[in-house]
Formats: C-alpha cells, structure tokens, sequence
C-alpha cells in the first residue's frame, strides 16, 4: 500500500473584515507565522489595517476603519 504524502500546512488564514461604513472585505488575507501565541488572532487587524493603506496609496481611495474581524 502506498503511503499519502504529507499534507502543506497551511501558509494564510483568511478573514472576513467589517468596516464602519457597513462594507465586507471578504477572505482578507494573513501569514499564518503572523498569527497565535498568547495574542491570537490580535495581530492580524495591524497587518490588515497595512494592506488598506498600501491599497488606499495605489488606489487613491482610502478604506474606513474597521468595525469587526471574523476568522473564516
């Protein structure tokens, strides 16, 4: 009998992200090394507040703040 492969850990957790406005961001991506520890999912708002500014600097539209993060 052939054995399985080992399966690759995965490397993102994703996140669904409210503003204040009322829009979603869905599967809002995070490296998985960012995340756990004695913070939890804590980290992941700084790391998704950096990507809307890189975002907002390329798009010239700048995002809200945000209301609420929700793992997927």
């Amino acid at each position: 009998m052939a054995r399985k492969k080992p399966t690759a850990k995965a490397e993102f957790v994703l996140f669904n992200v409210v503003y204040q406005d009322g829009s979603l961001s869905s599967n809002r991506r995070v490296p998985n090394s960012e995340l756990g520890g004695l913070d939890g999912d804590a980290p992941a708002r700084a790391i998704i507040e950096a990507q809307d500014r890189e975002i907002a600097e390329r798009s010239g539209i700048p995002r809200g703040p945000i209301k609420s993060i929700k793992r997927v």
